[in-house]
């Protein structure tokens, strides 16, 4: 019997939901399928992300699989730093989730009925900017911890609400609990947002599986999400080289019609493009937003040239000031 391929995960409700996912996928096509939990410094440690640094939720995950404790590794896609990891290969990006954000609120109202001064818990910097320039007059809170203990400040009365990813809701069963779905037009969001990456080691580590690699891709990838989610980091990439600013991102794949090289009766024909929206919270406060259509093809090619534009809008309004910047805690407080 083959032996079942050992799926790292981390030990929260969510984590082990989304892994969850992977290993009955591969159950699904024949091969047998066990999840292994790794706790990460984020997960033993109760500090803000930002003190905590880059990685602290997939670090423990990738030296696990590196060291070969486990075959596989499950990662929430924004929770990976945007340099990719020499020894090891995204190969699957699943079909995405949901990746809006959700409100959960007291008494089920939606955003435009909390009342002026009403707090609203986020972990999130590009959360907080984009709530405040709705200017509503919202409190907003910084809060840490798993989905239960923010909906719980929300129940308890501590909080008026909080803002959360709609796709953990979903992945645990609790979208019923949401008050509202927030439309990207208010509130864009995260890079990768309801987006998985499936990591095993790379063939040039010495160490790779291809066929674990073919594998996984052949079961699990969707070219579709893979590209949005390309596009959408790159914009975050290519920010954090010189940016200190909070960044939203959401790419659809649409299809469009262009003239066919053939010509004839076949004039046209129809492609899959990349939509690509952005938003960056300035210095100042302000939110500067940018969009740009492209080729599937080049999807990181389009998020990057989408950074340069919100860059040139922004001038030194969105410099970095010497200093680490936050866009590196960015990954990891989404939850």
């Amino acid at each position: 019997m083959t032996a079942p391929l050992r799926v790292g995960t981390r030990p929260s409700a969510l984590a082990v939901a989304q892994s969850g996912l992977v290993a009955e996928r591969l159950r699904a096509v024949g091969h047998p399928a066990e999840l292994v939990t790794v706790a990460t410094s984020g997960d033993r440690s109760s500090a803000p992300i930002p003190q905590l640094g880059v990685g602290v939720f997939v670090s423990a995950l990738r030296d696990a699989l590196v060291a070969g404790e486990v075959d596989v590794a499950v990662h929430s896609y924004k929770d990976l730093p945007t340099a990719p990891d020499p020894r090891l290969t995204i190969a699957a990006v699943p079909l995405r989730e949901d990746p809006r954000d959700a409100l959960v609120a007291r008494h089920g109202r939606v955003l435009g009925e909390l009342p002026a001064g009403a707090t609203v818990g986020t972990g999130s910097p590009r959360r907080t900017a984009q709530l405040e320039a709705l200017g509503l007059g919202l409190r907003v809170v910084p809060i840490r911890g798993n989905v239960d203990t923010r909906i719980g400040k929300v129940t308890s009365g501590e909080l008026d609400a909080v803002v959360v990813a709609a796709a953990g809701l979903r992945r645990l069963g609790r979208i019923d609990e949401a008050s509202e779905l927030l439309d990207p037009l208010q509130m864009l969001p995260a890079p990768a947002q309801g987006a998985l990456a499936v990591e095993c080691r790379a063939h040039d580590s010495g160490r790779g599986d291809p066929e674990l690699a073919a594998l996984l891709a052949q079961v699990l990838d969707d070219e579709y999400t893979r590209a949005a989610v390309i596009a959408e980091r790159a914009v975050l990439a290519a920010l954090e080289a010189g940016c200190s600013a909070p960044v939203g991102a959401l790419a659809d794949v649409v299809s469009d019609w262009e003239p066919s090289p053939e010509g004839g009766t076949d004039a046209y024909r129809i492609v899959d493009r990349v939509s690509l929206r952005a938003v960056v919270g300035t210095v100042d406060g302000a939110l500067l937003r940018a969009s740009a259509t492209g080729n599937l093809d080049d999807a990181e090619k389009l998020g990057a040239a989408l950074a340069a534009e919100l860059l040139d809008l922004g001038g030194g309004a969105l410099a970095a000031d010497g200093g680490p910047s936050p866009l590196n805690a960015q990954p990891g407080v989404d939850r």
